[in-house]
């Protein structure tokens, strides 16, 4: 596989696994305060990077110069996910999936910003496809859903959180300098659960962690490990192989993975109609998929 499509796995993997956060955060946001959950979900996936960083790579002392990096990547990580959290408390997985298909948009003018990242013709058909197909999942094809959405308050606590995740994306390729993706995401995670636990140390203290209902137990194992161990080091594998626009595309396929997720839970099957929705966020993908770049011309031989 070359690179780029190594980038496009990860992301693949990245949004199976980031859909869970949604069914399952929704059903743990009121039972918990959101800075000391996501505290202790920052502090179990450090040690787990931790120990895999340790385990499988050669750690070099410039790894480490420069901390501010990772305070600022761990910054925007945290604030992402509180604030998700706190939308969650009142707005249902499936809009809040709605709102995460507005940061392929954002990152791409990030990424215009930041890394003067050009998002070709190409690319902006495949987000606007992305955009129609994700909208299509999220309102389950009920056109009647869509005139009548009205954004809640839930809803727009976390645009603002996805702001903060659209700008952490063009941000990791800015600040690594050549560090392995699990260093990296070492570093960040260990400064996002420093500042997590600044942020959130009363919250902390008065969570009363040995009476928490089970479903919070549940959540903060998944979102701790397979929502951010696992997604942290594929995001930023993917980071420093795709363009910004490219990464957070990936986004248009958490709403139908929410879908699943919800259905999984007993939540209701949508209508068959909904599979439009989702072959169109799949042609997106596949209009990514195609390399933008023409290869260059051999020179001749002598």
């Amino acid at each position: 596989m070359t690179p780029a499509l190594q980038g496009h796995a990860a992301m693949l993997a990245f949004s199976a696994l980031v859909a869970g956060s949604f069914s399952l955060g929704s059903l743990a946001a009121n039972e918990i305060s959101p800075a000391a959950l996501n505290a202790v979900r920052f502090m179990i996936a450090s040690l787990v990077i931790g120990a895999a960083m340790m385990a499988t790579t050669d750690v070099s002392r410039g790894a480490f110069r420069a901390p501010w990096r990772y305070l600022v990547l761990g910054g925007l990580f945290a604030v992402y996910f509180v604030l998700m959290f706190e939308g969650l408390k009142t707005a249902p997985p499936v809009s809040a999936a709605a709102v995460f298909t507005l940061t392929p948009v954002v990152a791409a003018g990030f990424g215009w910003l930041l890394l003067r990242q050009i998002t070709t013709t190409r690319m902006a058909l495949a987000l606007c496809v992305g955009a129609v197909g994700a909208l299509w999942v999220i309102f389950r094809a009920d056109l009647a859903a869509l005139r009548a959405f009205e954004v809640g308050r839930g809803e727009m606590i976390y645009f603002v959180g996805c702001v903060s995740h659209a700008l952490y994306t063009p941000m990791v390729r800015k600040l690594n300098r050549g560090e392995p993706a699990v260093v990296f995401t070492f570093g960040m995670l260990v400064a996002g659960a420093v500042v997590l636990t600044l942020w959130g140390w009363q919250d902390l203290r008065a969570t009363p962690w040995a009476t928490l209902p089970g479903i919070v137990w549940v959540t903060l194992i998944y979102v701790a490990l397979f929502a951010s161990a696992a997604t942290f080091v594929l995001l930023q594998f993917a980071t420093l192989r795709l363009p910004s626009a490219k990464v957070m595309a990936y986004t248009y396929l958490t709403p139908s993975w929410v879908i699943i997720w919800e259905m999984a839970l007993g939540n209701g099957t949508p209508p068959l109609l909904v599979g439009v929705g989702v072959v169109l966020t799949i042609s997106a993908l596949v209009l990514l998929l195609r390399d933008e770049e023409k290869p260059a011309m051999e020179p001749e031989s002598p």
